[in-house]
């Protein structure tokens, strides 16, 4: 039986003081792979440390946190970062792209933290592209891109490596109702593809598209009712 590709066992952080703060109290966790979870709770409960644990951004002060079968929580900052590289794609709510860069440009950037060989990336790169119905835009700079369209070449960016995670923060946060649904719309298709994927959100309508949602309140985190999947 295949390893979860999340499993958090007490996971927590607690930030120093005075006085120390509790971000995130010890909390546990698996998701399977293809799972689709929504993470929500209000402004200071905790979802940007778990976000930032979850992505190998920040490291826990206690617990363990398997990503794909490996522990991660006693890994060196080199070796979280090449994790990181390999098995994880992380999209923003700020989209993140050099605006001097073409959406393709943007795209390969990715494959330089995993090492990708330089004859291998524009292929792979026009592939996740095309994967997010952009490929006749490949050329074009973020300043010509809609709001929707750079969050997608976002997700491509996320995706070109074929990450084990797809980890979602606000990604409709910068975004008007129609691109919004564009944008989920698309992440349900990745789901479908399996995928797994965790959204970081306050916003019920994206939190619906998953199929399990957790809370967080005071560093607490506990499932919700489960969620339905648009």
């Amino acid at each position: 039986m295949a390893a979860p590709v999340i499993e958090l066992r007490g996971l927590g952080r607690t930030y120093p003081g005075p006085p120390p703060v509790a971000a995130l109290r010890p909390a546990d966790l698996i998701i399977e792979a293809g799972g689709y979870i929504a993470v929500t709770g209000p402004s200071g409960s905790g979802k940007s440390t778990l976000l930032h644990l979850l992505g190998l951004l920040d490291t826990p002060t206690g617990g363990s946190y398997l990503l794909d079968g490996v522990e991660t929580s006693v890994m060196t900052d080199a070796d979280r970062s090449a994790l990181r590289g390999r098995r994880i794609g992380v999209v923003f709510q700020a989209f993140h792209l050099l605006p001097w860069r073409t959406a393709l440009e943007n795209v390969q950037l990715a494959q330089l933290y995993n090492q990708t060989p330089r004859g291998a990336r524009r292929p792979a790169a026009e592939d996740a592209l095309a994967a997010v119905g952009l490929a006749h835009r490949a050329d074009a700079l973020p300043t010509r891109l809609s709001g929707g369209e750079c969050q997608r070449v976002a997700i491509a960016r996320a995706l070109v490596n074929r990450p084990a995670l797809l980890l979602c923060d606000e990604p409709t946060g910068n975004l008007d109702s129609a691109n919004a649904a564009t944008v989920m719309a698309l992440l349900d298709e990745l789901n479908t593809a399996g995928y797994t994927i965790v959204v970081i959100t306050h916003d019920p309508n994206v939190a619906a598209h998953a199929r399990r949602a957790v809370t967080l309140a005071d560093g607490v985190l506990s499932e919700r009712i489960e969620a339905g999947h648009a």
